[in-house]
């Protein structure tokens, strides 16, 4: 087990939540009943009935590589939770996820401050995050 591994505290559907994940994932298993891997990172998982809940307080962050990649994390895992702001979906169990293109990060992190502004700008304005919506933005093209 790595040093620090997310634990997870459902009311009374961690098994349920586990099967979610592992089918939304391509490289995601189920290791035992309260642990399970998504690309390698592990997950606990307890049923610890109502007391908690999530909230957008934590997210787990998905660093896409495609479009199509960020289309398909953003149907599945709001399907049956909610989409949100700025690649930010939550899910049907109330864990919140941001899903975001890695060159987005790319763009936001340009020495030219004027390029960097305008992707924030554009990204503000959306909820599923377009790449080609981003690079129009940062090539200031209308």
């Amino acid at each position: 087990m790595k040093k620090v591994t997310p634990f997870l505290m459902f009311n009374n559907n961690a098994q349920e939540a586990m099967s979610f994940y592992v089918s939304v994932f391509k490289n995601a298993q189920i290791i035992d009943p309260g642990k399970f891997q998504i690309d390698g990172q592990e997950f606990l998982v307890y049923n610890g009935g109502p007391y908690f809940k999530f909230s957008e307080g934590i997210s787990l962050f998905i660093n896409c590589d495609s479009q199509q990649e960020v289309d398909e994390y953003w149907e599945k895992l709001s399907e049956g939770g909610e989409k949100s702001q700025c690649g930010w979906v939550k899910d049907k169990f109330g864990i919140s996820w941001q899903v975001v293109p890695s060159v987005l990060m790319k763009m936001l992190n340009d020495p030219n401050p004027e390029k960097s502004r305008r992707v924030m700008d554009a990204m503000l304005l959306m909820k599923k995050i377009v790449i080609v919506d981003l690079e129009k933005a940062y090539n200031q093209q209308k």
